[in-house]
């Protein structure tokens, strides 16, 4: 029986407010949440010469620009199909993302380049309850869109998690989340923790004569900075070359196809993530004796199944009749990856 192709473009319009709603919110939230705080840390690192302030408020400024850049090409990834580009857009928030990395790089650089300046000279800070309040300021606020991400990580990897489970749920899902809740993950993770080393930073300066910390705790910052850049480039360098899906979304479209009484075995199936979508291509052994028309109805009915879940965007099926070989051995092929 000849294979055929099938697709369907995600039920989205391509109009500016419906790409927009649909854009990744926990950037969004972190670009707004990281301007302000870049603002305030500013004049409070202008005002009382604190090295780790002006840390803290380097990676506000890379946070934001990074997360209203990645929020951009979230929108831009939800674009629907067209003829010239058939497979979406999904790759376009990679091309963002690596962006970002370049951006975290520099501020890194920059950090880390202030932080051996403070070792060197160190500065006499003034204004401990200033800083105090604007990194106290900081940490509720990074705090609380950490946690955001993270509930954006369960939503997308679709884990039920409630209370304290959410935190280590994150850390153990992040990888099936969307590149840019991942960037908004990892550098709010960072960002929480830069403003708790500011502050001891700014404790320890202002109560003693260690100003040396200053400087160390300005580096630990760059160095974090570095560490995220890191991260978060090796992933969109994966993403853009393309990955397959976790293991689980793979039996989970196996069982799907295995749910059809006429389908007895998979030939070949392959499952490609796109940002938070997934493209299926396999090839379906049906039962013998099967009429065309039988087969091809059976094929509809798997391929409209398997794109009801809203996170696979296109389905190529092709079918053959059963070769008597069963083909299809999750364990064996997990064994191999």
């Amino acid at each position: 029986m000849a294979d055929a192709t099938l697709s369907s473009e995600p039920d989205s319009s391509n109009s500016f407010w419906s790409l927009l709603r649909k854009g990744n919110t926990s950037s969004a939230t972190a670009a707004i949440g990281n301007t302000l705080l870049a603002v305030v840390k500013g004049v409070a690192a202008f005002l009382t010469g604190s090295g780790a302030m002006f840390a803290s408020t380097m990676h506000s400024v890379a946070d934001a620009v990074n997360q209203a850049f990645v929020f951009t090409g979230s929108v831009l990834a939800e674009k629907r199909p067209t003829r010239r580009f058939p497979t979406g857009f999904g790759r376009v928030i990679n091309l963002f993302c690596m962006v970002a990395v370049i951006v975290v790089t520099v501020m890194a650089y920059e950090t880390i380049h202030e932080g051996f300046h403070l070792l060197k000279h160190p500065a006499h800070t003034s204004g401990m309850w200033l800083n105090l309040i604007v990194l106290i300021l900081a940490l509720a606020t990074d705090g609380f869109v950490l946690i955001k991400a993270m509930k954006e990580i369960l939503h997308e990897s679709r884990v039920e998690a409630k209370g304290l489970r959410i935190f280590p749920q994150a850390f153990r899902h992040v990888g099936r989340a969307a590149p840019p809740t991942r960037l908004v993950f990892y550098e709010d993770l960072v960002a929480t923790l830069g403003a708790l080393f500011a502050l001891i930073a700014v404790l320890v300066t202002s109560l003693t004569s260690f100003h040396a910390i200053d400087g160390v705790m300005t580096i630990v910052i760059g160095i974090l900075m570095v560490g995220v850049a890191f991260r978060v480039g090796y992933d969109n360098m994966v993403g853009l070359i393309g990955v397959a899906a976790p293991p689980d979304v793979e039996d989970k479209v196996a069982k799907i196809i295995f749910s059809h009484p006429k389908v007895v075995d998979i030939n070949q199936l392959r499952i490609l993530q796109e940002g938070r979508y997934y493209h299926v291509e396999g090839l379906i052994e049906l039962k013998k004796g099967l009429s065309l028309a039988d087969a091809d109805d059976i094929k509809f009915q798997v391929r409209d199944e398997l794109l009801n879940d809203p996170h696979i965007s296109d389905v190529t099926l092709g079918i053959i009749e059963d070769n008597g070989v069963t083909d299809w051995d999750p364990e064996e092929d997990e064994e191999q990856d």
